[in-house]
């Protein structure tokens, strides 16, 4: 739990709701004086929410403290709001992250720019909407697959693929139990997703990752993780150092750097971590 922003929380909910048009749900626009004529009035709010009355005030005025998730879902649908603008509502009143996103859909695309970026980018690089299906990715990343065969879905090649048990060295050891736990994780966000559902099916069906699965785990990211890999290209044992981060407007997505290094992972501490100059 968080403290509440009341200034930014009354000015991001008064900015989105100034640009509802009451028309397009069916009601007047309220008229009369001291009464702006932009958007939907907080009784109109409550209407559309079926809130009492004044309960939509007690929300943007910060009188309203730890409002349910449920209502301010409804105001963040009714608005309009993007999943970053969902962030934030649910910051600034006070409740803390998001317990998910705002839409089922939310996560499955990115801005178009994302494929110039990973292009841009030397080593390894792709990203992954939240189901793990493949939206773009640079040609050193396709480089690693034998014949080009560019997996469409990185969590499956990854745990169900021969080719990816293949490619992915130590795989039973390193791999499988490092990203079964961050397929359980996704789950948990996003119980109704179809593509992950299946593949969870196929993972407590397969003989070796059925085991793992019921194991349980809480690695959940690889960020700054070692691990080893064989480079179709190379054709020896090498690994790599992982770098992951999310594009902000589609939770649950990923931007993945692999920096490969030929040749075995050689004994040494991890890379320190980089901190500002004021920390050190």
């Amino acid at each position: 739990m968080t403290s509440m922003n009341k200034a930014a929380l009354k000015a991001l909910l008064r900015e989105r709701r100034d640009l509802i048009e009451p028309e397009d749900h069916g009601l007047i626009r309220p008229t009369g004086q001291g009464r702006r004529a932009r958007g939907l009035s907080q009784h109109q709010v409550d209407e559309l929410t079926g809130r009492a009355t004044h309960t939509y005030n007690r929300l943007e005025t910060g009188k309203y403290p730890n409002p349910p998730v449920d209502y301010l879902r409804q105001v963040a649908r009714l608005f309009g709001l993007n999943e970053q603008e969902w962030g934030s509502l649910c910051r600034y009143a006070g409740i803390g992250d998001p317990p998910s996103p705002l839409s089922s859909n939310s996560g499955l695309e990115v801005p178009g720019v994302w494929q110039e970026a990973v292009d841009g980018i030397s080593h390894m690089a792709y990203v992954t909407n939240a189901s793990w299906d493949l939206l773009a990715h640079n040609q050193p990343w396709g480089d690693l697959f034998p014949g080009g065969r560019i997996p469409r879905n990185t969590m499956r090649w990854m745990l169900l693929d021969p080719d990816g048990r293949t490619t992915l060295l130590e795989w039973r050891n390193v791999w499988a139990p490092l990203v079964l736990p961050q397929l359980r994780a996704a789950l948990a966000q996003r119980p109704d997703d179809e593509t992950l559902l299946q593949i969870v099916k196929e993972v407590r069906a397969d003989p070796d990752l059925g085991p793992l699965w019921q194991a349980g785990g809480a690695h959940i990211h690889p960020d700054g993780d070692e691990r080893p890999i064989l480079h179709s290209q190379h054709g020896r044992p090498g690994h790599v150092t992982m770098c992951a981060a999310q594009p902000l407007t589609a939770p649950g997505s990923r931007l993945i750097i692999l920096i490969y290094h030929p040749g075995e992972k050689k004994k040494h501490s991890r890379v320190p971590m980089l901190r500002s100059r004021d920390s050190r």
